[in-house]
């Protein structure tokens, strides 16, 4: 049965344009792929991230960027347009940190804003999905905070399908994203303090919830403890698949959406730097999920509301909605796998290196 599964995935990527060997070949001995984006075809280039972090703590990265565009239709017309950007480099330390201002009690509001949208993605070299996205890509932005802040994000709904936002964490029952469905044009703005710290989720709530999943209406959510981590180079890595004859089965599996992105293009990082990466799965039609990485182990933070408790491991598993925060560094320079631990998901696209330069001052 397997065989006949793994088979059946083989006959789809042929009717992409694609055989099984010029999709996995060159792998051995890193003879590079072609490039896919997960962005939509209209979607602007990101400019560079800036600094500053919003007031995040001095580990965090730069904040997702903004557009200087008029913001569209049903946001505020002060708050700036949500970016969408165009590649998994990009994405992976993105970090929509918010507009933020102080509110008369004195606590801390981030305002954000969200566009549903519809669009056709490029998850492997020559095959298109038609997505339904947050922001135009697939995941969507990663939403940051700190435990306590009063989040106020508007949600303005340019599909053609009903949507909503679920987040994962304390909030009153009129903002939990089930009932308060935004039909194509409308618009929601959901508001709550961010509550617990770790790292979270969202996702449409619509049914049939498997259809929106898969199609892409999903993203990272993080909420940091009130006393920063610990500084690191930080990553977000949201594991998904894709249907692309829509059989129900995955023909491909990636991180940040698109296919072998990272064997492409390695993600590049110096000997012995802590790093953190945040790592939630999303995965649609496959029960489990994993990540395992190479020559190195990694302390796992499980769902990333303890700072005291976690796992030392080298691979770890996920089911849909799991996650967790790796924090690890490589001992040796080098170039380095990571991939799921289903080898049929990293022959199918869920792989990638990271190329590890030597320590600064090092040859």
């Amino acid at each position: 049965m397997d065989e006949q599964r793994h088979m059946g995935r083989q006959s789809s990527l042929l009717t992409a344009g694609l055989n099984r060997r010029q999709f996995l070949g060159g792998l051995v001995g890193l003879g590079f792929l072609g490039t896919g984006t997960s962005a939509l075809a209209d979607s602007p280039k990101a400019p560079p991230a800036k600094g500053g972090g919003h007031g995040m703590h001095p580990g965090a990265p730069a904040p997702y960027p903004t557009h200087p565009a008029e913001a569209p239709k049903g946001l505020p017309a002060d708050l700036p347009s949500p970016l969408r950007v165009s590649d998994p480099m990009t994405f992976l330390t993105s970090f929509d940190t918010g507009r933020v201002t102080r509110l008369p009690d004195g606590r801390v509001q981030r305002e954000y804003g969200v566009i549903a949208l519809d669009g056709e993605a490029e998850v492997a070299p020559g095959v298109k999905f038609p997505a339904w996205t947050f922001n135009g890509y697939v995941p969507g932005p990663t939403l940051r905070c700190t435990e306590g802040d009063f989040v106020k994000l508007h949600f303005l709904n340019q599909s053609s399908m009903p949507h909503t936002m679920h987040f994962h964490g304390f909030h009153p029952a009129n903002m939990d994203g089930v009932f308060e469905v935004v039909p194509p044009g409308g618009h929601f703005t959901y508001e709550f303090t961010a509550d617990p710290f770790g790292l979270h989720l969202y996702h449409c709530h619509v049914m049939p919830i498997k259809k929106h999943i898969h199609k892409g209406m999903y993203g990272a959510f993080i909420i940091d403890p009130p006393k920063p981590r610990p500084a690191a180079k930080e990553m977000v890595m949201v594991m998904n698949g894709f249907d692309t004859d829509f059989d129900n089965e995955n023909e491909f599996y990636t991180v940040n959406g698109v296919a072998n992105y990272y064997v492409e293009h390695p993600i590049e990082i110096r000997q012995h730097e802590p790093l953190r990466i945040y790592v939630v799965n999303l995965l649609e039609f496959d029960l489990i999920n994993s990540i395992h990485t190479h020559a190195t182990f990694f302390k796992y933070f499980r769902t990333g509301t303890r700072l005291d408790q976690y796992e030392y491991t080298d691979t770890v598993m996920l089911c849909q909605g799991e996650r967790g925060i790796m924090e690890f560094s490589y001992r040796f320079p080098g170039m380095f796998m990571f991939h799921a631990h289903q080898s049929e998901f990293a022959e199918l696209g869920w792989m990638g290196f990271f190329k590890v330069l030597p320590a600064e001052g090092k040859a």
